[in-house]
């Protein structure tokens, strides 16, 4: 989609990841009329946006409502997602973003008042707010690449991509790009999944699964990769009760999806409370394909994760384990060496290392990416939280944090 130069947009309505509109047909059918907070956190408070993009994101956020799904894309999404249904995809095309949902603040810290913080909320129906998420992030972080940071170039970028592809291919790795939320700009993550594509036709041994963006997927003729997000389970436990949020989040979502994305997000309150409930429902676990592992220590978990099956009487060699955190090529190549030893299959979801992995022109320093997350604050006026099993990614309200925390036994 074109745009004038001050401002940002996503490429097409389908410019964001998959999860997010398989989790909306979820909340269609289990929460519709359930009313939702997202809440913007830069995790780095010492990067400092300018007033000059805070302007260029409130304009580009105004005209979101010019996007739509056109028809082609969503018989093309009815095809490679044959779990949506007709009703969702008639939804979906008369889904309009409504930019009063979305308030956006500059709050200065520098002495001339043109440095600061991002105060962003996007507010409204759940299953309309849910949208917002990724195509927000992407755009925020284009237009501070454009407006702040610009010292930087596309130079190597397409051939960095090839080499770590090349590099993961041939270790025999399974992975996707999972890179919209945080890359440098759409046409980083253009490249990045084109040298991806190029380099899985070129090398032999692993196999390049696809890409979370389910407009570079549709434009390539790669499959559209993702499932569920900590969202799912953070308002399960807010509107139902934190006691067994987790297996009453996976029940509410194989109602929905009773044969495809059955892939486990295990760590929204803490793996370990997780798999608590995961051991009191055996033919749940024999049911869901795998699980997906997303903080703390990720050599910790294949070795739990064996202990959890065999406890269950489940053959782990038919399951398999998904790793999406902070991931790059060395970490994953590890991983799938620790996996193959334990006899599991693995596969990598692999992000911000393939869509914002860019070195300073200037100096012999690496331009770091934006460390930001817009995460589900409220459903209905009660607090979500997220009990991650990294200390620095719990979320959400300290006294509702601390409230279940104590529900769940946790420390």
């Amino acid at each position: 989609m074109s745009s004038p130069p001050d401002i940002v947009l996503p490429a097409s309505f389908l410019d964001t990841d998959l999860y997010k509109f398989t989790m909306q047909q979820a909340v269609l059918h289990h929460f519709r009329d359930v009313q939702a907070t997202y809440r913007f956190t830069h995790r780095d408070t010492d990067v400092l946006f300018t007033r000059d993009c805070f302007e260029q994101f409130k304009r580009s956020v105004s005209h979101f409502d010019q996007l739509r799904l056109a028809d082609a894309e969503r018989d093309w999404l009815g095809k490679a997602c044959p779990y949506f249904t007709p009703e969702y995809l008639q939804y979906l095309s008369a889904y309009r973003f409504k930019v009063d949902q979305v308030r956006v603040q500059f709050l200065p810290v520098s002495a001339d008042g043109q440095r600061g913080h991002l105060d962003i909320h996007a507010v409204g129906p759940w299953v309309e707010t849910i949208l917002w998420e990724v195509p927000l992030m992407a755009c925020l972080s284009e237009l501070y690449f454009r407006t702040v940071d610009t010292d930087w170039s596309y130079d190597g970028q397409d051939e960095a991509a090839y080499r770590k592809a090349e590099t993961l291919l041939k270790a025999g790795c399974t992975f996707s790009d999972f890179g919209t939320r945080r890359r440098r700009t759409f046409e980083t993550q253009r490249i990045v999944v084109e040298a991806l594509i190029r380099a899985s036709h070129d090398v032999n041994g692993g196999k390049l699964l696809g890409t979370s963006n389910v407009h570079l997927a549709r434009k390539y003729n790669v499959s559209p990769i993702g499932t569920i997000a900590h969202e799912w389970f953070m308002a399960v436990g807010a509107l139902k009760g934190y006691e067994h949020a987790n297996a009453l989040g996976l029940t509410l979502w194989e109602a929905v999806y009773p044969k495809d994305l059955l892939l486990a997000l295990t760590d929204t309150f803490s793996t370990e409370v997780f798999f608590k409930d995961f051991l009191c429902n055996p033919d749940q676990a024999r049911r869901w394909k795998g699980l997906r592992q997303d903080s703390g220590d990720p050599f910790k978990y294949a070795p739990r994760a064996k202990e959890v099956y065999e406890q269950l009487g489940i053959n782990y060699h038919e399951k398999i384990i998904i790793f999406s955190d902070a991931l790059n090529v060395d970490k994953a190549i590890k991983l799938k060496e620790q996996c193959d030893d334990i006899g599991f299959a693995s596969s990598f979801g692999i992000g911000t290392s393939l869509t914002n992995d860019f070195e300073s022109l200037s100096q012999a320093a690496h331009s770091k990416a934006l460390n930001m997350v817009i995460k589900l604050a409220s459903v209905n006026d009660l607090q979500c939280i997220k009990i991650s099993d990294e200390l620095t990614k719990n979320t959400g309200d300290p006294n509702t944090i601390k409230l279940v925390k104590h529900i769940l036994s946790l420390p």
